[in-house]
């Protein structure tokens, strides 16, 4: 495997002269105050430090070595422990904290490119952060304000971790029928009993400290996912002076054997009369967990790019190294007994179908952070609520249709080294694996997709839908029509329409058919990322236009942008036909035949 090299000159392209971040950070009072191109860039440097020296090595030996289980321990792989200090000795973990408790208040869209730069560097590793950036967000914006003063500065500063406890072994997508229970114990406190699964790092020996949040249900509580409540659980009790106590009243009782992200716990905790906190209203956990969620689900975007941006750059690598036959017009390299298999048109089009697809969503995730920042920061009643509707609605595409597109990224560049990508050594088989969990938890992409087309679509007569479209018309009126633009406008155009007229159509069809927007999300959902990833490679592509000439930076993304318009983007036409199909042959079949 080759030594990862953080996309920082990409990741500034983005944010500075595609969407002019500071422009955004301006604006917005809170962020204004911590952030500014300088201060962003030097992060991003020290970031791609960190990561390609400290954390990158450890990936591949920590897969294999994985974490273990014993009585009730975690063993994290060799190394694991020293990173994670030397990156909350950085400050990393308090990057998006609240500054009132310790944390530096960095934007979203800029703590966004130090995240793809964590997980492209190991996954495994990278969800510890991850999970405890979550936890803390939850708590700073439902957390009484005792509870917010007594944990937070501590999980900024990485001395205690966070983890999330949501899933039971028959309550996973349906929250609603979780058996954990709280019970109050007159104190303030809450007895928490039940198992949950698939808890990731829900122990280990990094922190002093871990602080779960878990779903349980009171005694008096609604049934369904309306009686659910939420509760802050430490691994270690906390004293009135914040030391630490005596060790609470639950366990790991094992750890998952999986297909990837070895290096981490996956934990099944067992709650025996634990002590809690309540964390926002009674009954009102889910709304709680929901804060964090839009966070989580970009990050789980995040995470796939990242591993499918690392397959990229290490079959890239290969591509020109590797020679095995001359090339299709005659001899590339007479001095070799073989020219690069870099020469060869399929490689190519693997290769740019991979690069295509990870600059769009850095471009995307970038975006969609950029709307996470408004709804956070803005002082403006109306933009601030516009922009929750832009976040609803990009949400799950973002988690789903970055993670679908990450796996076939890695795929295609396990398919570049051939049979060396099918062994361990070169590393592309484990980023295939890795990213497969990406589609799976946060929520699986077929509920994303459901959730986009009948929460965020059909539900609101395409309200959400209008917002984007009118994003994209306000972007291309200030391009204008100049004719070296119309390569890439007019099919952004064209793209535009059709997701509108398909949006139509459906909405139009839900009213009689039940079945439609189950049948025919996952398509939508792709229609609607593509689309997206047109808007995103034509506002590269206009920059890089104005720049062509200057820098070979500039020349191979107006490359790659060819690409995806001439060879991605007309896939919206079999979506497009596949969507017009409803649901008839989906739903004609009888169960006992499957």
């Amino acid at each position: 495997m080759s030594e990862y090299q953080a996309p920082v000159r990409d990741m500034q392209f983005v944010m500075h002269e595609v969407f002019e971040v500071s422009k955004l950070w301006a604006s917005l009072p809170a962020i204004a105050e911590v952030a500014d191109k300088e201060t962003a860039d030097a992060i991003l440097e020290e970031a791609a430090k960190l990561m390609g020296e400290v954390v990158a090595p450890l990936n591949r030996e920590s897969d294999e070595k994985g974490s273990s289980w014993k009585d009730g321990v975690i063993t994290e792989p060799k190394g694991f422990k020293h990173a994670y200090e030397l990156y909350c000795e950085g400050g990393w973990n308090a990057l998006g904290g609240d500054p009132a408790f310790g944390g530096m208040g960095m934007p979203k869209t800029l703590t966004g490119q130090v995240e793809e730069m964590l997980q492209a560097s190991g996954i495994s590793f990278g969800l510890l952060p991850m999970l405890t950036a979550g936890a803390a967000l939850s708590i700073n914006s439902h957390a009484t304000d005792e509870l917010k003063e007594k944990y937070l500065p501590n999980m900024y500063a990485g001395t205690w971790a966070g983890a999330m406890d949501l899933t039971e072994s028959h309550a996973g997508t349906d929250l609603g029928i979780i058996r954990s229970k709280a019970v109050d114990n007159g104190d303030g406190s809450f007895a928490i009993s039940g198992t949950k699964i698939f808890i990731t790092w829900g122990e280990h020996e990094m922190a002093e400290n871990i602080i779960h949040l878990v779903l349980a249900k009171l005694p008096d509580a609604p049934s369904g996912p309306k009686g659910i409540s939420l509760f802050l659980v430490p691994k270690f009790l906390v004293n009135e002076d914040g030391s630490l106590g005596e060790r609470n009243d639950f366990s790991c009782g094992s750890i998952e054997k999986k297909m990837g992200i070895k290096a981490s716990a996956t934990c099944v905790m067992n709650f025996d009369g634990a002590k809690g906190w309540l964390v926002g209203e009674p009954n009102q956990g889910l709304a709680c967990m929901f804060t964090m969620m839009n966070y989580e689900r970009l990050v789980v975007g995040i995470q796939a790019l990242g591993a499918a941006d690392r397959s990229y750059q290490n079959a890239a690598t290969y591509a020109c190294d590797r020679v095995q036959s001359r090339g299709p017009a005659g001899v590339v390299c007479p001095d070799k007994m073989a020219d690069p298999i870099i020469v060869h048109p399929d490689v190519r089009r693997m290769l740019l179908d991979m690069r295509a697809q990870t600059e769009g969503a850095r471009a995307f995730s970038t975006y969609v952070a950029s709307w996470l920042d408004r709804a956070k920061y803005s002082e403006n009643p109306d933009e601030k609520k516009h922009a929750e509707g832009m976040t609803a609605l990009l949400t799950p595409v973002t988690k789903a249709f970055i993670s679908d597109k990450a796996l076939e990224t890695a795929i295609k560049g396990q398919q570049v080294f051939g049979g060396h990508g099918f062994i361990r050594e070169w590393g592309q088989e484990q980023l295939v694996r890795d990213i497969r969990i990406t589609q799976i938890y946060e929520g699986a992409n077929g509920i994303h997709g459901m959730d986009l087309l009948g929460r965020k679509v059909v539900s609101n007569g395409g309200r959400f839908i209008d917002f984007f479209v009118a994003d994209i018309n306000d972007y291309l009126a200030s391009v204008g029509d100049s004719v070296e633009h119309q390569e890439f406008v007019a099919p952004l155009r064209e793209a535009v329409s059709r997701l509108q007229a398909v949006t139509a159509n459906i909405i139009a069809r839900s009213e009689s058919d039940p079945y439609v927007v189950g049948a025919v999300a996952n398509d939508y959902l792709h229609l609607f990322g593509l689309t997206a990833y047109a808007y995103m490679w034509t506002r590269m592509a206009v920059v890089a236009l104005a720049q062509q000439g200057s820098d070979d930076f500039y020349t191979a993304k107006l490359g790659v942008a060819r690409f995806f318009f001439q060879r991605q983007l007309p896939q919206t036409l079999a979506l497009e036909a596949s969507i017009a199909s409803g649901s008839a042959s989906t739903m004609a079949l009888d169960s006992e035949l499957f």
